[in-house]
This record gives C-alpha cells, structure tokens and sequence, in this order.
C-alpha cells in the first residue's frame, strides 16, 4: 500500500499561466496526504522553468512526466502519468481547472471499492479566468458567489454548483439529468480498475478520450457515483485550436465499438510501456 492517499493526475499543454493557478488551488487543501503528478503533452521550456519554481514553494510533491509535441497525444501521457503515479487511488483533472479547498476531501469521502466518482466543472468567462490571482485562490474568494457575480458572472442555474451545501447538493447530484461519466476534468477511480481496463486509449485524441475509459470501466462492472455538485472546480477559459472533426469522428467510432462489443479492456493502452 503507498503512503499517499490520492494521486492526482494533471493533463497540461503551454497554458503556464493557467497551470500556475492551477497548481496552487493544491496548496490550500484540506486534504494534504497527496501528490501531483502533470501529464505534458510536450509544453515548451516555461511550463518546465514554472514547475520547477512552484516545486520548490508548494508542501506537496511534484512529479513532471513530459514528452515531445506530437501534436495531440494527451492519451499516450496520461497513461505514462498513470504508470508514474504513487497513490492507489487517482484523481484525473486539467491543467485548467482550478480545486476548491474541499476538492481532494471531497473525492476521498466519497470513495469506494467498486466504483468510480463523477465530477464536473463550473464554467469561466474570459475575463474572470484572467482576473483570478493566488490571493483570490488562497482566500477562496474565487469561489464566492458573489464575488463571481460582482466581476461580471451571469445568472445561471448552473450557479447552484458553486451555492450547494448539505442536503442541496446530496438532492441535485441525485436529480441532475447529466449521466455519471469518466470526465478527464474531475474523475477519479481505484487504479487497479484503471490498470486492468488498460488506461487510456491510445489511438483516440480530442474528442470522448475520457469517457471511453469510463465506459470500458462500466463494461468490467465499476459502477459510477454522480458529485458534480460536491467536488467543485473552476474551469478557466481557453481557446482549442486543437480540435478538428476527423479527431471527433474517428473517436465517436472507437466508443460505438466499445459499447456494442462491451470491451472491457483496449489492446493499444498502457501495457506497452
């Protein structure tokens, strides 16, 4: 059994500015029994000069697994991150995605043999994504309604995310129609489970890579437990230049065959390394 509770597996490409943010939601956690391990697919030499310096300011351990840009490959470094983890449970997020301090408690509460958990997001515009500083992390005040309002967020349902406390939040993880998936932003699972359905696909890039992980979990019998309104993070806006069409329907293929053929494991993931 290793030391550390929880892994948490961190996907990033040339977004430092956003990373730094990122990293440092980690520092103010509640849960400290962790370490984080960042998933590059291929970031230039600031991603690595600004890992460096945070390693040396934050209390948890850092590892960096890094390879070279081959266009969009973030299945092939997550699986290597996978391998490199030293916790038996891990926590898969984005390098945009900034922890509320409840984030890792959340995931360890809710843990358990047999299944997976089910995060989601709370959604950023631009200006709100650039205007959050350390200090607003480090305070929490990020993550204040009305702080988020007073900066010019609109009025949405989907607010209730940030809002919900106890019985709230219990009532709309149970009521929200959105089905509990493998969601590369907030996912967590046993990483045995992960190992035996063979990590991440390789052949896939953007476009349902995550939640075809999910659904060979599904098909080995995990079952999944919905906290998108429990384990919070906030998504910082970006652009995605990478995505193209050919990428979405060559995956949106492989997932039709894993459903229908029920594959509970993918011959082109991690066992080759």
């Amino acid at each position: 059994m290793s030391a550390l509770d929880i892994s948490v597996i961190i996907s990033t490409y040339n977004n430092p500015e956003w990373l730094e943010k990122v990293l440092w939601s980690y520092e103010f956690q509640t849960f400290k029994n962790f370490e984080v391990v960042i998933a590059d697919d291929g970031s230039d030499e600031k991603t690595n000069l600004l890992i460096k310096t945070i390693k040396s300011q934050v209390s948890y351990p850092i590892q960096h697994i890094w390879h070279e840009d081959n266009g969009f490959q973030k299945t092939i470094i997550l699986n290597k991150a996978t391998i490199a983890a030293k916790a038996d449970y891990l926590l898969y997020t984005d390098g945009d995605c900034i922890a509320r301090k409840d984030f890792l408690q959340t995931h360890i509460d809710y843990r358990e043999s047999g299944y997976f958990l089910s995060g989601g997001y709370f959604k950023l515009p631009m200006n709100v994504s650039e205007l959050i500083s350390i200090d607003d992390i480090k305070s929490q005040r990020c993550f204040d309604i009305h702080w988020l309002r007073k900066h010019g967020l609109k009025e949405s349902f989907k607010n209730n995310k940030i809002t919900s406390k106890g019985f709230k939040q219990k009532l709309l993880n149970t009521l929200t129609p959105t089905a509990a998936t493998w969601n590369g932003h907030n996912a967590s699972g046993w990483k045995t489970d992960i190992i035996k359905a063979n990590g991440y696909d390789e052949r896939m890039q953007y476009g349902g890579e995550d939640r075809e992980l999910g659904e060979r979990l599904f098909n080995n019998g995990i079952r999944a437990k919905q906290i998108r309104y429990s384990a919070i993070c906030l998504h910082l806006d970006h652009e995605r230049g990478y995505v193209k069409p050919d990428m979405i329907e060559k995956n949106k293929k492989i997932r039709a065959t894993t459903k229908r053929e029920k594959i509970m494991r993918t011959p082109f993931g991690i066992d080759k390394y």
